[in-house]
Order: structure tokens, then C-alpha cells, then sequence
């Protein structure tokens, strides 16, 4: 190391395991000449012996070292964990009210649509079908098309094969049932030609296919893969997530509250919490004149 006083060059002090490059005429501190330089090994800590005949410009340098180490190991800044103060309870009032499993999607929800004999790839494509259908439409419209769909052919060759006009009789009166004509006729194309007749396995390629939007695409991850991507959140779920004070701040659709969500909620509970509450909704925590009266969370709601 190099010493410099104010009033110019003192001594030069060499270190073995660096190499430096100086005038050959600076003095140096080892006697008997300068010690070969390692060049592939790490410099040895300073002993603690050491450190105690340091002079105060070299205190001054391992202190800036010491403050370098701070840095260099930065702690992780830590974010305040945020959950409803009651949802524990909340959630157990619920599976108690939903005990019967006697809603409309306990009997004729996407799980219950799809031909159990079909080959796996068909029973996907089903799945998702179902899904589609399902949006804007009560599962006992969605179910009854479905059933007029598999007596036909759901399958993507046979959507394919069919005219528009024989596809929407048999899905009518499903909601929108023009537009998703359309949608199904694009989709099982894309499937056709992209997936070899199967569907995505991803989210991320579910949500390209036409009409296919998040909440559906977590659905068909759940039910047609078996694997919890996310938490498919419908009007029920993001209702009432929102009057139960589920979420740090109210939100203004179903996305917002499926991020909302799964900030807190136990990933083991995403799967789950999509049919409590869808059923939850069908039967007490009505969108409109909703049956407080025989809630076991009336005294908890916003």
C-alpha cells in the first residue's frame, strides 16, 4: 500500500496478492525485496493482532471496508402482511352454510358439464366449452346447452364441421350466444391448429384464445389440468370478497379483487374459495335483497 504524507511519498508497502506496477525507484517496506504476488489465490483475513497496530489512515480504511460489507450484504426490506381480522371465522361460517353442496354449482357448475367417457383431451376441451358458455349465464342455462352440445359432438372437429347457425340453436339462450359462436369457432381453430386439439396448459396461453379471459383461464387450470394457477374470480367472488372487507381497499372488477386476493389469502384455498363463494352467492349473499337475516356473517359484513 502506498503512504502518502502531506509532504509527499513516505513508503510503499507491497501486498502479495495483488500486482502493482510502480517507478522502481519508490522504496520498498518489505527487507529483502518485494515477495512473489499469488495470483490465483484470495488474500488472507487480517488477524486480530493485526488490526490492533494499524495506523489511523489504515483505521480510516477499514472502516470505509467495513461500511462496504454493510452494503454489500443489504437485509431484504420487509412489507407489512396484510389479512381481514376475522376471515378465519368468516370462511367457517360459510363452509357451514354451504355444507348441503346443493347450490346450482354443486350440480351443474364446469366440473359437472364435461362427458366423463370422453377421451382426456375431450374432456378439456369441454371443460373449457362450459367456461365459455358460462359467462353472463346461469349454470342451468350453461349446463342444458352443454348437454345439447355433447349430444351433437363437442368435440373441436365437430365445432369446426358445424354451420353457425346450428351451433347457436344448440347453445341458445346462453348469454350472447351470437358472440360466442364466434368465439368457439375461432378458438377450436387456434386449438386445432396450435394445440393439436388439446388446450393450453398454461394461463398464459389460455387467455390468447378468443373469449377466454382470467378468471376462465385459472377455472380450466384447476379443473381440466389440476393445477392451481390462480383464483378464478366471478361476480359472486369479487361481491363478496367486498362485503365481507376482504380487501385492503374496494375494488371495481373481479381481476382487481383476484389480485387482492391472493396477496393474503393461502394459496391451499384458492382452489376452494371460488366454489364456496359462487354457491355462497347463489343462495345468501344474493346480488340484490341478499338473505341477512339468515347469514352466520351478518355481524361481520360491511
Amino acid at each position: 500500500l502506498l503512504l502518502i504524507s502531506r509532504r509527499g511519498l513516505l513508503a510503499l508497502e507491497c501486498m502479495p496478492c495483488l500486482v502493482w506496477s510502480f517507478p522502481s525507484s519508490l522504496p520498498c517496506a518489505h527487507s529483502g525485496g518485494c515477495p512473489e504476488p499469488l495470483r490465483h489465490s484470495r488474500p488472507h483475513p487480517k488477524k486480530e493482532t493485526d488490526a490492533l497496530s494499524l495506523s489511523s489512515h489504515s483505521r480510516r480504511r477499514r472502516q470505509i471496508k467495513v461500511e462496504y460489507d454493510e452494503k454489500d450484504g443489504v437485509t431484504p426490506v420487509k412489507t407489512e402482511h396484510w389479512e381481514p381480522p376475522d376471515w378465519k371465522k368468516q370462511i367457517g361460517y360459510i363452509r357451514e352454510m354451504r355444507s348441503g353442496r346443493d347450490a346450482p354449482v354443486d350440480n351443474m357448475g364446469a366440473e359437472k358439464c364435461y362427458d366423463t367417457g370422453a377421451p382426456a383431451h375431450v374432456r378439456r376441451f369441454q371443460v373449457l366449452v362450459s367456461l365459455m358458455l358460462s359467462s353472463q349465464t346461469k349454470d342451468q342455462v350453461t349446463a342444458a346447452a352443454m348437454q345439447k352440445l355433447r349430444a351433437h359432438g363437442c368435440t373441436v372437429e365437430n365445432i369446426l364441421a358445424t354451420d353457425d347457425d346450428t351451433l347457436g340453436k344448440l347453445i341458445h339462450p346462453v348469454g350472447f350466444w351470437r358472440t360466442k359462436v364466434k368465439y368457439l369457432k375461432l378458438t377450436s381453430a387456434m386449438l386445432q391448429k396450435e394445440f393439436g386439439g388439446d388446450i393450453p396448459d398454461s394461463v398464459e396461453g389460455l387467455v390468447r384464445l378468443p373469449g377466454v379471459g382470467p378468471k376462465m383461464a385459472h377455472l380450466a387450470m384447476d379443473i381440466a389440468w389440476d393445477q392451481v394457477s390462480g383464483i378464478g374470480v366471478d361476480t359472486h367472488v369479487h361481491r363478496i370478497s367486498n362485503r365481507l372487507g376482504w380487501l385492503k381497499k374496494p375494488t371495481k372488477n373481479p381481476e382487481e379483487t383476484r389480485k387482492a386476493l391472493e396477496q393474503w389469502l393461502p394459496r391451499e384455498l384458492w382452489s376452494e374459495i371460488n366454489w364456496l363463494l359462487v354457491g355462497f352467492g347463489q343462495q345468501v349473499c344474493l346480488p340484490i335483497n341478499p338473505l341477512c337475516s339468515v347469514c352466520l356473517n351478518q355481524h361481520s359484513c360491511l
